[in-house]
């Protein structure tokens, strides 16, 4: 049987690819503070704003592609059993092939009604009037700072049954998320990939430090864990 690699990415793996983040620019995200586009008050106050908002980061996908760490992610499926969980809301790690990625924070293809239910499939731009079949607004399905994030129990269970452990591009100080390498089984194995890593040293003697960027690090974590060179 595979052994089972559970992946928590963060937005340093999408930036290599060219999707800004608000956490690089004193907390504003392309120009605007996150309370403003992320949150349910600012999406009452001003839910054209956000929806342009969503709007442009949706085109702006169109514009961007996978980067040799989402790849190198992609190639461990054929070696391991490999879940990603995921803080981004791009759709990168599918492009690269990843079979299996569990969106913590929502995604930017999909929209779901204000009155709740499922996420629908959504390209194009989502404007004012734009409604589900019940007569209601439609938003996008991102989790905003304020909202429970629906997907973490579904994480934490996943987690607790990883016999390996790889976190790449992510601070590791964004919660809930952080918290799931407090569900880890004891003594397994723990790469961190960051070029800033916030966690170093480790009692256990598990936890394996990579100080470099997702696109040069995580090939170095798979050539390790395979075998193989990328």
């Amino acid at each position: 049987m595979k052994k089972h690699i559970v992946i928590l990415t963060g937005a340093g793996i999408s930036a290599e690819s060219g999707i800004k983040t608000f956490r690089d620019a004193d907390g504003l995200w392309e120009g605007h503070d996150v309370m403003q586009v992320a949150s349910p008050q600012g999406f009452a106050n001003n839910p054209e704003l956000v929806l342009d908002f969503y709007n442009q980061r949706r085109r702006q996908l169109t514009e961007v592609a996978p980067n040799k760490a989402h790849t190198a992610l992609a190639k461990l499926e054929e070696d391991f059993n490999v879940t990603i969980i995921t803080q981004n809301v791009d759709d990168l790690h599918e492009r690269a092939g990843s079979t299996h990625v569990v969106h913590l924070h929502g995604e930017l293809l999909k929209v779901r009604s204000i009155s709740g239910g499922n996420p629908i499939p959504w390209t194009k731009d989502l404007i004012l009037g734009n409604f589900c079949e019940n007569g209601h607004q439609l938003r996008p399905h991102i989790v905003w700072f304020g909202e429970d994030v629906p997907m973490m129990g579904n994480a934490i269970e996943i987690t607790s049954k990883a016999d390996i452990l790889m976190i790449v591009g992510t601070s590791m100080q964004v919660y809930p998320a952080a918290s799931l390498i407090n569900f880890v089984a004891s003594g397994i194995p723990i790469y961190f990939v960051d070029p800033k890593p916030s966690m170093a040293g480790n009692p256990n003697k598990n936890l394996m430090v990579i100080a470099e960027k997702a696109t040069k690090g995580v090939p170095i974590v798979v050539a390790d864990l395979t075998g193989t060179t990328l």
